[in-house]
């Protein structure tokens, strides 16, 4: 009896989790992020009917109600694509930088676009801002701003002591340049040409041309799909440098080669709808949050619906709400650069 009583007791049995070695370690991981996932596909969806059906003064079904909706559907198309470009190349681009602060648009390609515009209308007066609409002038301003990417990328990143800092470093100069220029030529327009030029400055999907898709559509396809097939090596990339080059992949070559990939995506949502500063940023913040991985196969889809979901949502709640959906990229730039400025004063948290 006094052996019972003095016998230590067994350790309750806790329960196991059991772990692995993916990018979703255990069964709670998966599944929080396959509920994130749904519900940011519900609410994608949610939104885009939103979009088609809300206000529209035709009933449900009827041929007049999807004749109004295929119309409304052109903003939803341009939406995608623009969540796509942001969000794909933000976090592609923010991996080979391996800083989850900065963005694309820092190297440039929003100075290059304001520069564009405001130099056709110096030049031109205000003919000059439908002189940079069409189709060729689409295809011209997306190709200059890949080739001035690539030359800037193969300039700094091919020589002994070419790196990324020193690249964006040049890329913020740049930038700093070409909106210096700008704002020296608006400055010498007649108020009635700089509120045109005005109109065009700010990121807004009426920006967009359905005329543009043959083009815009194939290059993100391009660009996107070659993004999303490297998910794999973009993972090795993220660990830095040497251990990239220790596990046998060019370092240089394949940031070479997702910049590439970059500037297409980037080239074509800007010269499509105009700057849109902070959106990627927001974007991609928000999906690494969300989505808890450092997988770029479980970042890439939920950083689309998020893009997609900021984007069709503000549009739904300013445009259905308060009847102001021509603000909404000025809305969406001041909550992405007030989030910026938080996620830098936590220092580290990212």
């Amino acid at each position: 009896m006094a052996n019972l009583l003095t016998r230590p007791l067994a350790p309750t049995a806790s329960p196991r989790i059991h772990r692995g070695s993916g990018a979703l370690p255990h069964g709670r991981s998966r599944t929080r992020y396959w509920v994130v996932f749904g519900i940011l596909l519900l609410l994608a969806m949610s939104f885009g009917f939103g979009l088609l059906a809300w206000d529209n003064p035709m009933p449900l079904g009827t041929e007049g109600f999807w004749l109004i909706a295929n119309m409304r559907a052109n903003s939803l198309l341009t939406m995608a694509i623009v969540a796509f470009c942001q969000a794909v190349a933000t976090v592609s681009f923010q991996t080979v930088t391996n800083n989850r602060i900065i963005t694309p648009s820092i190297m440039g390609f929003e100075s290059l676009y304001i520069a564009v515009q405001t130099g056709a209308v110096f030049f031109l007066g205000a003919a000059g801002v439908s002189a940079v609409q069409g189709l060729w002038q689409f295809s011209a301003q997306v190709a200059l701003m890949v080739l001035l990417a690539c030359l800037l990328y193969g300039w700094l990143l091919s020589g002994k002591l070419g790196n990324i800092q020193i690249m964006l470093l040049i890329g913020i100069i740049l930038g700093a340049g070409l909106g210096s220029i700008s704002t020296f030529m608006q400055r010498l327009l007649t108020p009635s040409e700089f509120d045109i030029l005005t109109a065009r400055l700010f990121g807004s999907m009426s920006n967009a041309d359905m005329s543009y898709m043959p083009v815009a559509i194939p290059l993100v396809v391009l660009a996107g799909t070659a993004l999303i097939a490297s998910s794999k090596r973009l993972n090795v990339v993220a660990l830095g440098r040497d251990t990239t080059m220790n596990l046998g992949i060019n370092h240089r070559g394949e940031v070479m080669r997702t910049l590439f990939f970059v500037s297409i995506l980037m080239a074509v949502s800007t010269a499509l709808v105009g700057p849109m500063t902070f959106l990627g940023f927001l974007v991609a913040t928000l999906a690494y949050q969300l989505a808890d991985t450092y997988d770029h196969r479980y970042i890439f889809p939920v950083a689309f619906l998020t893009g997609f979901v900021v984007l069709a949502g503000a549009y739904f709640v300013m445009k259905n709400i308060f009847y102001a959906q021509g603000v909404v990229g000025i809305i969406i730039e001041a909550v992405g650069g007030i989030t910026f400025l938080i996620f830098i004063l936590r220092k580290g948290r990212l």
